[in-house]
């Protein structure tokens, strides 16, 4: 029998590979001792083998002719065997958990993390196969997360030590949070202030374009860790000479030179997708807003911006969802944010902390890489 559908027959062939070949689970008596895998066979000989009912099915799918109703089903299952190995992985943590031994830790394995990886992909792949709307597309990938919202807020995975560990620093955490949100605000804000002027300077002046975006490239090449520790001198000799900037929170660590490092990082992708984008508007275009009498302002923000703004916003879009990652970096100079929650579980060998970090740390990017890619779709959808 031929294959109608390539990716999902490879999609499900990982998913079964994870499950047979990697520990799902681990199980330790307390967070300083290395766990003990727990395979996915061992678990659901137990209960039945009707766990691998929906991945059976996903493997026939992908040998049958393929329509808008096999590429819902295929969603509806994926969904249903992510919320079956969520329920999975919650159960077991209760049982291993024993009722009163609270510092027992039980972590999800590498095949949990894989197999629910496979059924997201595979539900984002016939969700594109099945929604030709591009807005609609994007906002129906969101709600694929909903099972892991449901079971969070109904309490079913509160013996994973993933919570565990938040449970024990959510004031942190939550701290955390606020101090990575406002990393990207205070770096967004002046990266669009100093790149789009700074692009309509390089469309405009051919000359000097050259010039800065070669010194624009020097600085992205440089590692993160080495720009930061750059800026520690000049920001601490200029704080201790102006004493206005060390009140206001300007030193050599801290918030002030990731934020400067940050946005150095932001210009070249930013001033690159402004000048692209003006040079994508059509001279056509340009000489006939000329032939009805524009003046040059008029020409500029009423023809040229409004053309030019998808490339912009990717632009923006881009420098947004590295920034994210960047000031995880960051901590290490005092800036904190999430990082530091990352870095503080490397010192103390705790992957779950680890994973504490960098989960929100990965739903923030591809939430503002989402947010960002609904505008462009939005505004491209208004100018047809």
């Amino acid at each position: 029998m031929a294959v109608k559908n390539r990716v999902l027959l490879v999609l499900a062939i990982l998913l079964v590979l994870s499950g047979t070949g990697l520990s799902f689970v681990s199980h330790a008596p307390n967070r300083l001792i290395s766990g003990q895998g727990i395979s996915l066979l061992s678990l659901i000989s137990g209960s039945g083998w009707w766990w691998l009912i929906p991945i059976l099915i996903l493997l026939t799918f992908a040998f049958l002719k393929q329509n808008i109703l096999l590429y819902w089903l295929t969603v509806l299952l994926a969904e249903l065997l992510l919320l079956g190995l969520l329920l999975l992985a919650g159960k077991t943590a209760v049982q291993l958990a024993g009722g009163g031994e609270s510092l027992a830790r039980t972590s999800l394995g590498c095949g949990f993390w894989l197999m629910s990886g496979m059924s997201l992909l595979i539900a984002i792949d016939s969700l594109s196969r099945a929604i030709v709307n591009p807005v609609w597309r994007s906002a129906a990938n969101v709600l694929l997360l909903l099972p892991v919202v449901i079971l969070l807020m109904m309490g079913q995975l509160d013996q994973l030590s993933l919570m565990k560990e938040y449970v024990n620093r959510q004031d942190v955490f939550n701290d955390a949070l606020w101090q990575h949100l406002h990393i990207l605000l205070a770096t967004l804000i002046p990266a669009i202030l100093l790149g789009i002027p700074l692009g309509l300077f390089c469309f405009r002046s051919h000359h000097f374009q050259s010039t800065i975006f070669s010194t624009l490239n020097i600085i992205q090449t440089i590692p993160s860790i080495a720009l930061f520790g750059l800026l520690i001198a000049p920001l601490a000799g200029l704080a201790a000479a102006i004493p206005w900037l060390a009140e206001h929170g300007v030193s050599g660590i801290g918030l002030a030179p990731a934020i400067v490092a940050l946005v150095l990082y932001a210009l070249l992708p930013l001033v690159r997708n402004v000048v692209a984008g003006l040079e994508s508007v059509p001279d056509s275009v340009v000489e006939s807003a000329r032939g009805m009498g524009m003046t040059r302002s008029q020409l500029f923000f009423l023809v040229q911006i409004p053309i030019a703004m998808p490339l912009i916003l990717s632009g923006i879009r881009i420098v947004a969802v590295q920034t994210v990652g960047l000031a995880v970096v960051a901590a290490l100079i005092g800036a904190g944010g999430l990082g530091a929650i990352v870095f503080q579980g490397l010192l103390s060998s705790a992957l779950d902390l680890v994973l504490l970090g960098v989960i929100p740390v990965i739903v923030m990017a591809v939430v503002v890489d989402s947010l960002f890619k609904f505008m462009v779709i939005f505004m491209d959808t208004s100018r047809r």
